[in-house]
Formats: C-alpha cells, structure tokens, sequence
C-alpha cells in the first residue's frame, strides 16, 4: 500500500497508543526526550515502564522535571538498561545532583544543536511534545523549541506526543505531521510551576541591578528567585526589549504594563524572542497564537553573536560562587528553580560585545543560614563556568562592583566590599595568605559596613550625569587621584597647609568606612567602576561630643555646580538617622564656600575662632529662627 501524500491520512496512519510507540524503541538506541515544560510526559512514562525490557539505551535530556525517575532506573539497573546524558552547563553539589554526576555532559546551550545536527551525537529516537496540526498540518513545539527542534530534524525516528493542551507558539517552532514517524494523542496539562517566594534579600539584589537597566535596553535573565525580583524591580522602566532563553510570568506581566515593547531592540523589533517558556498555565495561554512572541532553537537564542546585535543588551544571571579573583561557578543552589541547564557564557559574552550592553551576575552574599559565604578566596571544587577574564557587574545584596579591568587587589577589594560582613574578615585573611593583597593592607571599619544605597542619587548638570553615592573600598585609588588633581588653593582649604603627597593611609580612611560613625560621599561621573572622582565629601564622628566633623573638597571644573549643597544635606541627613546630635567643621576664616554651606541647612549654626581655624557647629535639636 502506498503511503498517501496528504499530511491527514498521514496523521491517522502515524498514530499509535504509548506503549506500542515504545515499543518500536530497539536496544543500544540514543533517545532524546524533550525539555523542561515541554517534556512529553505519557511517552517518558511508558519508556520507564519497558526500560527494563530493553537494553543500552541512552537518554539525552535536558533541565529534565524528572516526572518519571529515568535516573533511578538507571541507578538501579548500574546503566545496563538506560544511560543518562544530561546536558548541563557548571556543577552541581547538592545531594540530588550530585548523586548522577556522571550523566553530566558540559556544553555552551549554543552549540547542542549543531552536536545532534552535525550527527557527531547521533539521536535515533525524539520524544517530543507538540500541539494539534493546524489546516497545513504543521504542529508546534510549543513551550520547549531550545534544543528539542535540533532533535527532532536529525533524529531517525520521531515519536511525537500530541497535546491540544500544548501551546502553539509562533516562529521557529512548527515540526510537519509529515516529518514525524508516530503520533500519541494523549492530552495532560503541561508542566507548570509554583513561583519560589521571593526574599527580602532578593529583593535587594534586584534593586541594585534596576539602576544599571537603562531604558530602551533588551534583557536577557536567568531562572531564578532574584532573576524572578530583578524583574520586578524593573517595573518602572520603559521600552524594554526581550531576548532570552527563558520566557517566565514575570516576564509576561512586564509585557502586559507595556515595560516590554521591543520597539528598540535593533534585532527583531515587535518581537519577544525566547527559546522556552516555563511557568504557570497562565504563562501559557498568554504565549498560545501569540504573533508577538518568537520562539526560535538555543543556536539562535545563545548565539553570542545574535545577542551582540541587540541595542544594550543586559544579561542577567545568578551565580552561586565566586571568588576573589571573579570566577564563577553557577550551579544549583537552594535559591535555584533548577538544577542545570545555564546558558551563561553564551549570554555574557554577547552582551559584552553588544553596543552599550552590560553582563551582570548576581548572588546571595551567604548561604540562606549565613553560615556560608559564597563568595570565597578561590574555586577550587565547582568547575568554573565563568572565567575571570569574562565577568564584569557583580551584584549582592550589599551592592555592585564592576570587576573589568581591575587588578586582582582591586578585584579583592571589590568582592570583600559586597560580600557578608560576618564573612569579610576571613575572606581579607585568606587573600592576604595567597598574595592577592599587600601584607600591609587592613579593612578598617569597612569590615561591617553595610553599604547605605538610599544615599544615592544621579544628578545633572550642563549634560552631564554625576552619580553622588557614598564611597567604597575599591574606590581608594580615585579619592587619591582626586585628591593630586586638587588646586595648590583647594589642596590648602582642606588640610590648612600645603601638601603635595597622598598617600594610602589618607585615602584608606574614607573608603573603608562603616556608614554610621564615619561616611564618605563621592561625586562620580562617568561609566560605572571606571568613574572619575570629582568630589569628596564626609563626617567623621567625635565620640567626645557625639558631633561628626565634616569636609569638602571638590575639583575645580565641578564647582559651582551645587555638589557641595548636596554633600552636606545627604551627610545632615545620614548622621541625624544614626543617632548623631550634630556636625562641625574646622575651616579658614577665608572659607567662605564653607560657611554658605553650613547656612544652607535649617539649624542654628554657631562660630568661633581660636587664632588658626574657625569653628562651624550645629546640633540637631536646634532649628534656625525663620527668615522673616
């Protein structure tokens, strides 16, 4: 008989209930089964059923559910009946994960297409999941495209679950009834999941990364609960483009605001690209028939160079350890939805490349009892997924750093300034016993400081930005060139004599600080971590008399600009909050700069003057009469 040409004969010829699509299954086979969301569970069933009847069966998979526990049959059986390949980007140390090691197969999300393509991994068999064929007969991979459609075009024989609960999701992601061997109906809601609780720690990790998402920006991010609070974060931004792996109900509510346009994207504008969706079964509906939503293979969506087109693509990812140096090692974690699949390098290093693009990792500071830091003098267990060469912003709860450029001192400095206070001081010991830093080098009062980010504040002047923020220990070395760039005359005002050197222990005391008893503030313009330092403000607290002394300096071509106005408003404001009852200063009779700033404020200012200085006081509790 022959085969009919028309994809709806086809269509009833091909079917075939799970059990007897199986077992067409020979042994010593290669079998893909599809990923995530999108895995064809009756199919994946019906396989662990027989697994046992068949023998040397390999299983290539990836961010598998485990719906079915292919990998305890694996376990069971010592592999005579099925082997695991998982497709995994890093390590894995939990318990779960680490008990099946061995299926691990490492590789860049970009390249996994073209290893079943090219055959150099053959697939004999595709279980995959698909909608109903539409009136051409073409059926989508809804939900998981990514790899699975590489899968499905170079596999010898194709077993499709066929789900009318399956989204039917535009782009690359349609497969031809004709191109498919057996066809199992079999509908069942499609895998969804229960969005973890976001912390208040990752709320704050979000947070610091909205201020570097620029608007008209395009963003990629992670799976993960702060990926999840990042997004939220950015609910105040505007014309944002989407280009990632993942596709999640966070992101889905930015589109629905109209936070996501894709309008400026530079590459398919209109559209919001993803090579997977997971989440609820709202998620879902949203991306069915959706012609704004382009769902196309992990070739494409991690192709650095795809991503390097987009007009300042951010990406976003979660880390789970780094260390001093900047490696990065991004495996499963408490925090983590998954344990897997990452596309990371892919993403950073196509964001770097892209014009006005930013990479930015994100951690927790500490494991979630703070017993653990991870951030660690050096990666020695977990494979490093992220090279240090690669890593630029990195974000905790404590703050941001950006680690390009920077020495491996200052690299230290950096990460010590945004790891957990408890954890700060061995972190220091640890990097002074491997060389990393000099000997002679000490923390000072930054060991807990936690750094204050409400006191931040981008002002503009003549078309400039300036970034006024309190000061950092990785930003020693600015505050000492700020200081050399200062007129012989300004260099006078604000030490009351000449000085033509500044050495460390100058500026180590105004960059580690601990925000309460001592706060420096800098004026920065430029890009973030590479920014110019052009003023200095800040109050140090005399314990005697509970009053904080204050001083400016601020670089000639930035005066003027109303920075000092602002330094002593923001240093008013921080000390009365930490429980400071006043400021003086100890400036020069000529001063007069100094003296309007202190009459700016709405306290009582009193002076007096011993011969050398004139002394500027003001306590708290005693507001100005009212100007009549």
């Amino acid at each position: 008989m022959t085969r009919s040409l028309y994809w709806a004969d086809n269509y009833v010829e091909k079917q075939r209930t799970a059990e007897a699509a199986i077992a067409m299954i020979r042994p010593g086979k290669r079998v893909y089964v599809g990923s995530a969301s999108g895995e064809p569970q009756a199919l994946v069933q019906a396989l662990s059923a027989a697994a046992v009847k068949i023998s040397g069966l390999e299983i290539v998979r990836l961010m598998s559910r485990e719906t079915t526990a292919l990998s305890e049959i694996a376990d069971k059986t010592r592999d005579h009946s099925l082997n695991i390949r998982t497709i995994y980007l890093g390590s894995a140390d939990t318990e779960a994960i680490a008990r099946y090691m061995r299926f691990i197969t490492p590789m860049n999300m970009s390249e996994v297409p073209g290893l079943f393509l090219s055959r150099k991994l053959p697939i004999h068999v595709a279980l995959i999941q698909v909608s109903p064929p539409d009136d051409f007969g073409w059926m989508s991979l809804g939900v998981s495209v990514d790899i699975t459609l590489a899968a499905a075009q170079s596999a010898d024989l194709v077993i499709a679950q066929v789900n009318p609960s399956m989204p039917r999701t535009m782009g690359q992601s349609f497969i031809h009834v004709n191109n498919v061997h057996v066809l199992v109906e079999h509908e069942e809601p499609i895998l969804s999941i229960n969005l973890r609780k976001r912390s208040g720690v990752a709320e704050w990790i979000g947070k610091h990364i909205s201020r570097f998402v620029e608007d008209g920006s395009t963003i990629q991010i992670g799976l993960d609960a702060a990926s999840q609070a990042t997004v939220k974060a950015l609910a105040d931004k505007n014309d944002l483009g989407f280009h990632s792996q993942y596709i999640t109900d966070d992101v889905m509510h930015l589109y629905a605001a109209g936070v996501i346009n894709n309008r400026k994207k530079g590459l398919n504008e209109g559209k919001l690209v993803a090579s997977c969706a997971i989440g609820s079964q709202n998620l879902y509906e949203f991306i069915n028939d959706n012609p704004g939503v382009d769902f196309r293979p992990s070739d494409y969506v991690n192709d650095p160079f795809i991503i390097a087109q987009h007009n300042r693509m951010i990406s976003m990812n979660v880390a789970h350890t780094i260390d001093l140096t900047g490696q990065v090692a991004a495996e499963a974690s408490e925090h983590t939805f998954f344990a897997g699949v990452s596309g990371i390098p892919d993403f950073v290093r196509g964001a770097k490349r892209s014009k006005g693009g930013k990479s930015i990792l994100m951690l927790y500071s500490a494991s979630r009892d703070g017993k653990r830091s991870n951030i660690v003098p050096v990666l020695n267990g977990p494979a490093v997924v992220v090279p240090r060469g690669d890593v630029h912003y990195v974000v905790t709860e404590y703050g941001a750093v950006n680690l390009f450029g920077k020495s491996l001192q200052e690299r230290v400095l950096a990460m010590i300034g945004i790891a957990h206070p408890d954890h700060r001081d061995q972190l220091f010991a640890a990097a002074k016993e491997a060389r990393l830093i000099g000997s002679e080098r000490h923390l000072g009062e930054a060991t807990k400081g936690i750094y204050p980010i409400q006191l931040e504040e981008i002002i503009v002047r003549d078309g400039e930005e300036i970034t006024i923020r309190p000061s950092k220990p990785v930003d020693e070395r600015r505050i000492q060139e700020h200081y050399y760039s200062l007129d012989k005359k300004d260099v006078q005002l604000r030490f009351f004599h000449d000085k033509l050197s500044f050495d460390r222990k100058d500026v180590e005391i105004r960059s580690q600080i601990d925000y309460i008893k001592d706060l420096t503030l800098v004026a920065v313009v430029g890009e973030f971590g590479f920014g110019k330092v052009v003023g200095v403000g800040e109050y140090l607290l005399l314990i005697h008399s509970n009053l904080a002394e204050v001083a400016f300096s601020i670089s000639k071509e930035y005066q003027g600009k109303g920075l000092g106005k602002l330094f002593i408003r923001k240093l008013a404001r921080a000390a009365r909050e930490n429980g400071i009852a006043g400021l003086v200063a100890y400036t020069s009779p000529q001063n007069k700069a100094m003296i309007s700033l202190f009459k700016t404020l709405p306290y009582k200012v009193k002076t007096s003057f011993d011969g050398d200085s004139l002394m500027l006081k003001l306590r708290f509790d005693e507001m100005a009469e009212p100007v009549r």
